[in-house]
């Protein structure tokens, strides 16, 4: 699989294949592709996106973990926003990720909780250290597979540092999430 970073005008949030100079996918604007938030037929929370963020979710329906870097000086910045906090340039592009990680930190919440949160107690939150942005962070819950309920791994298999490896689930609301797998389950 070849890994293609697209870069965003700051103007338009039109995206574009930098290799090629042409549109990343003629037929979806990731700024536009994303919707869904509130709250599934599940009960579940889904994120609510926007402007700046609406790309990370329009490549995750793709089934691909991109970062928001700056197109001037390369650094990647999470969670997405308009303006780079090392050098302040305005310009951005997506940098594919490759999906792995480790475990940086993770909670088993407690009630109260909400009611569809409740019935899948106890469940698990992790925060995941990205392998090709160790400054970067991101949240999810560390499931069997994809579409798995959200306390298909035991809690006693959940280790600080143990790799994982990033899995895409659609919401009922039709947004796509990151979700986590543990790389040797």
């Amino acid at each position: 699989m070849t890994q293609t970073d697209t870069t965003a005008d700051a103007t338009t949030g039109a995206t574009t294949d930098t290799t090629t100079g042409t549109p990343a996918d003629p037929t979806a604007d990731p700024t536009t592709a994303a919707s869904g938030g509130g709250e599934g037929s599940d009960g579940l929370l889904a994120p609510v996106p926007e402007e700046d963020g609406s790309p990370f979710f329009a490549y995750a329906a793709r089934g691909e973990l991109r970062v928001q870097c700056c197109a001037d000086c390369g650094e990647p910045r999470f969670p997405p926003r308009p303006c780079c906090p090392h050098c302040q340039s305005f310009d951005c592009l997506w940098k594919r990720m490759s999906g792995r990680g480790r475990i940086w930190s993770y909670v088993l919440p407690h009630p109260p909780l909400l009611p569809a949160y409740a019935e899948q107690a106890p469940y698990n939150v992790v925060l995941v250290e990205l392998a090709d942005a160790p400054r970067i962070r991101l949240v999810g819950n560390l499931v069997a597979t994809a579409d798995a309920a959200l306390n298909s791994v035991p809690p006693e298999r959940i280790r600080i540092g143990a790799p994982v490896k990033a899995a895409f689930h659609a919401t009922d609301g039709g947004l796509t999430v990151v979700r986590w797998l543990l790389e040797r389950p």
